[in-house]
């Protein structure tokens, strides 16, 4: 059991070390934001892996036929991308200094429920995330759609959410160790570039999905 958990540990970092979409904004909302949020923002990834480890560990074949027929793939991939998208250009736009002047506000809980709500939107439309979790699974040597027990489930689903959920805190805690030592005029332009090059991912699912629906057409 102890064994099994500590390999869910390894495929939930192994899920969230990649740079994509969401590694880019923690970095620029821990900067621009503290530490909270980046960490938020990495929370609702975790729930979206974890999410996407539970329909591998059930293996509901439905679900995984859905998502890796081409052409719903195709259009998860368009949808997502304009998400993505969306969200850069929010980024792009946002002023991080009236951010950071307002350090009380951003201690407060509620107010990274958008974070957690965006991390975990960037995630769950990115279906390739699903491959991976099933790639990783195969790695470290634990079978998807094993009749599993009860427990057995949570603990795996647990030490994923965990794997995730600790690289997420590492990232946020490192990169907000040197966040004071960001000049404003230096975070607005870093607060641009993040915004552009996850707007750029997006544009890139985007043109990826259409791609795909245009050829199975």
């Amino acid at each position: 059991m102890l064994e099994n958990f500590v390999k869910a540990i390894i495929v939930g970092l192994g899920a969230s070390i990649p740079l994509g979409p969401v590694g880019i904004m923690c970095i620029q909302k821990t900067i621009s934001k503290g530490r909270n949020a980046g960490f938020a923002l990495g929370l609702g990834a975790s729930f979206a892996d974890t999410f996407y480890a539970m329909l591998a560990l059930f293996s509901l074949a439905f679900v995984s036929d859905f998502i890796n027929k081409p052409e719903h793939r195709a259009w998860i991939m368009l949808i997502g991308g304009l998400i993505i998208c969306g969200i850069g250009i929010n980024i792009a736009l946002t002023n991080p200094v009236k951010q950071i002047r307002r350090p009380k506000q951003s201690k407060n809980s509620s107010r990274h429920i958008q974070d957690v709500l965006q991390g975990f939107a960037v995630t769950i439309s990115n279906p390739g995330s699903l491959v991976l979790l099933l790639g990783l699974f195969a790695f470290v040597g634990i079978n998807t759609g094993e009749s599993y027990q009860k427990f057995t489930l949570s603990v795996l689903l647990a030490g994923v959410f965990i794997g995730t959920a600790t690289w997420w805190f590492t990232l946020s805690t490192v990169i907000n160790i040197f966040r004071n030592r960001f000049r404003l005029r230096q975070l607005l332009y870093m607060n641009r570039i993040s915004g552009i090059v996850i707007a750029a991912l997006g544009l890139i699912s985007m043109a990826e999905g259409l791609f795909q629906i245009l050829l199975v057409k």
